[in-house]
């Protein structure tokens, strides 16, 4: 199980380097071994090959490639490699394992951000639970694909996986379709948020499961950090920021070619106690008015926007008169698909664009979320029969709402997007002004 580690430590446009580190478990008495292990690229063919003999007991074993003009892995040419690895006891064929991987590097630099095979460029993520809607949380691979090809065509490039493990299916389809991750553990340490929370487990258990984590998705492509938390009260703790710190070392142990972050949303309290300084990567939920004055404290030169806007809308409803407001209710249980209501923590779409275009340094934002999920119907938690999020920029059955508009005119720089909202007819609205947009006009267009 994962018994292979691939990385590629050297990337240039002439040549990559392949190291593969290979775990075998020999019975006593075997004979000889040798492993021999061949690098396929996209079309099979084999662009590198080695074989090593092995002791018949057994142990991990390091084998390095030259792979030469790499095809580069990024969200706009998803190239894939394969590791293939034989292992022989004399002349006998006795395992075959297959590690598919991705020729990229990344840096996170102070002062300049992310980038990706050398360029920079900025996260337009999503965060995602794991259900599907109304097809529930079982993993469905054909639903899933569907969903990344609706956020694909918005110009979304990365999905933070929002709050746990995801399922192996939706990583190897964000290798194959070019989207970066952050993948996520925990949504509780040792402080409680709720009675029969996952803190009742932690100190048992934390380390295992954050080993399985980095062992199963370390050798995708699409993985480019790894999240060891989200909004955990222990920020507020003078023990948070060692905690941090111990989950963080088991993470570069594990996995020392990726960085690690936490979503933080209690700023004074993650500069007070130092948490904020621990961690590889600072990221800040809902916080975008504090980008300048958290910059000024962080030693790492950069943040991240790890969860943003959550803005509320139901497609499809329109609610007069059209002015901004947080936490609005309406008899109907729905929310203004203007797109200028949020919650009282959040913000509307273009208040964060304006910090990520002004301010080199943040890396990107992660908005909540790409889809409705069951659960958690702010502003309507208390109203029964409400069910439905309504973060989403597409609804629970996939339908995109405005809101899915404004972000392709941003994010997908390739194709033109027109979107005129709401619709012509309007019975009772005889003789009466209707917004055709209540959106600012911000560095872009957001409705003609």
């Amino acid at each position: 199980m994962w018994g292979t580690y691939l990385t590629t430590p050297t990337v240039t446009p002439a040549s990559a380097t392949v190291k593969l580190q290979t775990k075998v478990q020999a019975t006593a008495g075997t004979r000889a071994l040798r492993l021999q292990t061949d690098i396929r690229d996209a079309a099979g063919k084999v662009v590198a090959s080695t074989t090593t003999p092995l002791p018949a007991s057994g142990s991990e074993f390091s084998q390095s490639f030259a792979v030469k003009a790499p095809r580069l892995w990024s969200p706009e040419t998803p190239v894939l490699y394969t590791a293939e690895s034989k292992l022989y006891a004399g002349q006998t064929l006795q395992d075959t394992y297959q590690t598919r991987f991705g020729i990229r590097s990344f840096k996170f630099e102070a002062g300049k951000g992310f980038s990706l095979n050398g360029q920079p460029r900025k996260f337009r993520g999503v965060c995602n639970h794991h259900d599907l809607g109304p097809l529930g949380s079982a993993v469905n691979k054909a639903a899933l694909r569907h969903q990344l090809a609706l956020l694909k065509e918005m110009g979304c490039d990365a999905i933070r996986t929002s709050h746990n493990m995801p399922a192996p299916e939706l990583v190897s389809l964000c290798d194959e379709m070019g989207f970066m991750l952050m993948v996520e553990s925990f949504d509780e340490w040792k402080a409680p948020k709720v009675k029969n929370g996952y803190s009742q487990y932690f100190d048992q258990w934390s380390e295992k499961d954050l080993v399985n984590m980095v062992h199963r998705d370390r050798n995708h492509p699409s993985v480019i950090m790894w999240s060891i938390g989200n909004e955990v009260p222990d920020q507020s703790t003078p023990e948070g920021p060692a905690i941090a710190k111990r989950l963080q070392d088991i993470v570069h142990r594990e996995d020392p070619t990726r960085p690690v972050t936490a979503g933080m949303d209690r700023f004074d309290d993650d500069f007070k106690y130092g948490f904020a300084k621990v961690l590889d990567i600072p990221s800040f939920n809902y916080k975008p008015h504090r980008y300048a004055e958290a910059i000024g404290k962080l030693p790492q030169g950069f943040l991240l926007g790890s969860e943003t806007a959550s803005t509320v809308s139901s497609r499809g409803v329109y609610k007069f008169p059209v002015v901004p407001g947080k936490d609005k209710k309406y008899p109907d249980n729905q929310s203004s698909s203007y797109d200028l209501e949020a919650c009282n923590w959040s913000q509307t779409p273009d208040e964060e664009f304006v910090a990520q275009d002004d301010l080199p340094y943040v890396t990107g934002e992660f908005v909540w979320t790409g889809f409705d999920y069951l659960g958690e119907p702010t502003p309507y938690d208390e109203s029964w029969p409400s069910h439905s999020s309504l973060f989403g920029m597409f609804d629970l059955a996939g339908q995109p709402k405005d809101r899915y508009y404004l972000y392709r005119s941003r994010w997908n720089t390739a194709k033109p997007t027109v979107h005129l909202l709401p619709h012509w007819t309007w019975p009772g609205r005889e003789g009466q002004t209707t917004p055709c947009s209540a959106t600012p006009i911000i560095r872009r267009p957001s409705c003609l």
